[in-house]
């Protein structure tokens, strides 16, 4: 296994960045590089991006959603439940990320909010 492997999810952060699905990961990771690239010269557009990476992580979680209940509508429900699962934990890997560049954004703001004396 690789040096970047997770004990607790036995999945290396390649093959999680795969997952996720190569377009909505790779948008999240350019709004990260936007985000630092805020943080070092606008910082002002910090919270915008942050919040923009969510939403964007939220939306394709709920478009995957949809499509899982759009197979278990054609399928009358005989669907495997492990196959089931395996999608909504792929697309929870996008909110993970998500939720995490979110963090790295909030935690840029409260590094750069004035203090007050």
């Amino acid at each position: 296994m690789s040096e970047y492997t997770l004990s607790f999810l036995s999945v290396t952060l390649p093959q999680l960045f795969v997952q996720g699905g190569l377009f909505t990961m790779s948008l999240i990771t350019i709004l990260l590089v936007c985000l630092l690239f805020a943080a070092w010269k606008a910082p002002a557009w910090v919270k915008e991006i942050g919040i923009a990476t969510l939403v964007v992580g939220l939306i394709s979680v709920a478009f995957g959603w949809y499509n899982a209940a759009s197979a278990l509508e054609m399928t009358n429900g005989e669907i495997a439940p492990s196959l089931l699962w395996g999608g909504i934990k792929c697309h929870m890997v996008i909110l993970i990320y998500a939720l995490l560049v979110y963090l790295v954004s909030l935690i840029i703001r409260i590094v750069h909010k004035p203090r007050l004396l």
